[in-house]
């Protein structure tokens, strides 16, 4: 998965099931591991805790980092 697809995936998460947007983060986690990029897939390990802890504002703040670091590696 190259960074176009892992910033199109995270842009598309937006409502569902729990359990799905984490199976979801955890993807684009791995994805950033396969790209090298262990750094933005700390930040989305914690969007999950962040999530998981119904702190949406930093869950959508990680998550929105990640995406504008992607688009600056791209």
């Amino acid at each position: 998965m190259d960074s176009s697809q892992l910033i199109a995936n995270l842009n598309a998460i937006n409502i569902g099931d729990l359990d799905v947007i984490r199976g979801k983060l955890e993807e684009a986690r791995e994805g950033c591991l396969a790209i090298n990029q262990p750094d933005l897939a700390d930040k989305l390990r914690e969007a999950v805790e962040a999530l998981d802890h119904a702190d949406l504002r930093t869950y959508r703040r990680r998550v929105e980092t990640v995406v504008s670091k992607l688009g600056h590696i791209r």
